[in-house]
């Protein structure tokens, strides 16, 4: 017999899951970042992912690996065990901006070398010029220290 709250954390991970993968992303590597955002332990086996949700080793070391590298997880090990666990960071979502922030300035600065070198006026340089534009609002507006003042105030509010 399952209890409600493993349930709940099922239904989580499996929506989590599809909103994962609606971006063209894995739905597995859906599944396991999901797991691990609800997870309450110390760090989850390789062996416990696959279990858990069904999926085989081989998945679980491929898609862990990727989410590593990208900074979604951590690999970690226990004092005394042989093996390796994986959790996620409390603000996985701050590194997540910090990545998004490099991607959108890199993107940026290839427009801004782009622009030049494409006819002014033309639908080229109009679609470079929008890049350019559309990195920089969304650097200067949405991600320059946003996400780090919204938790402060929300953190001072609940205590």
């Amino acid at each position: 017999m399952h209890s409600a709250h493993e349930f709940q954390s099922r239904r989580f991970v499996e929506r989590f899951a599809d909103y994962w993968s609606a971006t063209g992303a894995s739905r597995i590597e859906g599944l396991i970042a999901g797991y691990l955002l609800v997870d309450e332990s110390e760090g989850v086996s390789p062996s416990e992912l696959a279990t858990r949700l069904g999926i085989s080793a081989g998945s679980v070391s491929s898609y862990t690996r990727a989410l590593v590298e990208r900074g979604f997880v951590r690999r970690v090990r226990r004092p005394g065990e042989r093996s390796h666990f994986f959790v996620m960071d409390e603000d996985v979502w701050a590194g997540f901006l910090a990545r998004e922030q490099e991607y959108l300035t890199n993107q940026r600065r290839l427009a801004e070398e782009t622009l030049p070198l494409v006819r002014e006026g033309g639908k080229a340089w109009e679609r470079v010029r929008n890049m350019r534009d559309y990195m920089g609002w969304l650097i200067d507006s949405r991600l320059g220290g946003e996400w780090a003042r919204f938790k402060a105030e929300r953190d001072a509010r609940e205590r």
